[in-house]
């Protein structure tokens, strides 16, 4: 089956994606130039954003915008608007996909770096929303994805933090899912498991789950299609992978007390 795309006499509407020039932003981003979607690519690094932007007009029929913004800083989301207004924009879908991992355990990591954490994965994505969404409501019907992952739906006490913010991600989308409702804006969140994204994430899922981390890891490539597909068919959870899907059920089905005492005990 072809991937649908807009008529060509329509002008195509533009996605924005944070952090959109590698891992699973450049996944999504893909998913939806293939289906017609202009791009603009946010991310810290300009060479990382060219090599994107090169990339997916070359493959596809589409024009790709870039910005070298750092989303964590206070005025990004104003000066992202800006932007966009100036240049009349018709957003049609908002990605917060900027976020930072890590393992770090809150007892030892810096004031600094949890605060850092906190303003990425979690001010950034709820200030952006804020900020873009009279643009949104112009092009509706439209689009609002938001990525966390999988270790929202449980306490992890060596990933305190991390595991603390994509909680918030996944429960900010479930509220503004109904208050955008009427406004025809969709709220999907992204929750995935393992990616491999980098050769460090690799290694370090390897280490701690075996054999059973091929099993559920998937590529930024797949999780980006599935990402897209499921937010254009307005879904609200969605967790790409069957065994991942079964997990996340499981997570949200047991005891907090007794997922964060497993994991307690297997970090020993």
């Amino acid at each position: 089956m072809k991937t649908p795309k807009f008529n060509s006499d329509i002008s195509p509407p533009y996605a924005l994606i944070t952090g959109g020039s590698k891992g699973i932003g450049y996944g999504i981003a893909e998913a939806l130039a293939k289906r017609g979607y202009n791009l603009i690519l946010v991310a810290r690094h300009e060479d990382s954003l060219l090599s994107a932007k090169n990339n997916l007009e070359s493959a596809y029929n589409i024009h790709v915008e870039i910005l070298v913004n750092d989303v964590s800083l206070e005025g990004s989301s104003d000066e992202i608007l800006q932007w966009c207004i100036s240049r009349d924009i018709p957003l049609k879908l908002l990605c917060n996909n900027a976020g930072i991992g890590g393992a770090n355990d809150f007892l030892s990591a810096s004031l600094d770096s949890m605060r850092y954490m906190i303003r990425l994965n979690v001010e950034s994505g709820m200030a952006l929303t804020l900020r873009l969404l009279s643009l949104l409501e112009k092009n509706a019907p439209s689009y609002v994805l938001n990525v966390a992952s999988i270790a929202g739906f449980s306490p992890i006490p060596i990933k305190n933090l991390y595991a603390a913010t994509q909680s918030e991600v996944i429960f900010f989308s479930y509220a503004l899912r109904y208050q955008l409702k009427d406004r025809n804006i969709s709220v999907s969140c992204l929750a995935p498991g393992p990616v491999y994204t980098t050769p460090e994430i690799l290694l370090e899922t390897k280490k701690q789950l075996g054999w059973f981390a091929d099993k559920i890891a998937v590529t930024p490539e797949i999780t980006g299609e599935i990402a897209v597909r499921k937010t254009l068919q307005k879904k609200m959870i969605i967790v790409p992978g069957t065994l991942t899907k079964l997990i996340s059920m499981l997570l949200r089905i047991i005891p907090r007390r007794t997922i964060t005492a497993t994991y307690a005990i297997r970090k020993k």
